[in-house]
């Protein structure tokens, strides 16, 4: 399979979760809230996290749904999904409470399923930063040389 055609499976991919995610987030804006408001890391930060979170992962999809921008929108897929990644290992390791603010399927994993569906996408996330074929510039009246 060619290193595009992989790249692109991992950027749809990232596109339909996150796209789901953040619409699930969203949508359940009132319980997504209230539990992130429980969590011990977040409880002082719940109200922007809750809009914050479900807004960076659109702007993800933009990235990844613009080739000029993939690369970048990769990058940012992979530091979220690292970022949730640790979150769901300090919940798990240092609170005796552990909220629920996941919607929709994710919702019905454990915590451990989770950890290890967080970590398969960090890994595709890594994939597909490192198989990313960049896009061939363009010639143009400025840029003539361009190949």
């Amino acid at each position: 399979m060619k290193k595009k055609t992989v790249v692109d499976i991992i950027t749809y991919l990232f596109i339909i979760l996150f796209i789901y995610a953040s619409v699930n987030k969203l949508v359940d804006y009132d319980n997504f809230s209230t539990e992130l408001g429980k969590s011990p890391l977040l409880t002082a930060f719940a109200g922007w996290v809750a809009w914050l979170i479900p807004v960076v992962e659109l702007l993800v999809v933009v990235m990844l749904t613009v080739p000029k921008w993939c690369l970048a929108g990769l990058y940012a897929a992979f530091s979220l999904m690292t970022m949730f990644t640790a979150y769901i290992v300090a919940i798990l390791r240092f609170s005796d409470y552990v909220p629920c603010s996941c919607g929709g399927v994710l919702q019905n994993m454990t915590w451990n399923q989770h950890l290890v569906f967080n970590i398969v996408f960090v890994l595709l996330a890594l994939a597909g930063i490192l198989l990313h074929v960049p896009e061939p510039r363009q010639k143009t009246p400025l840029n003539p040389s361009a190949v």
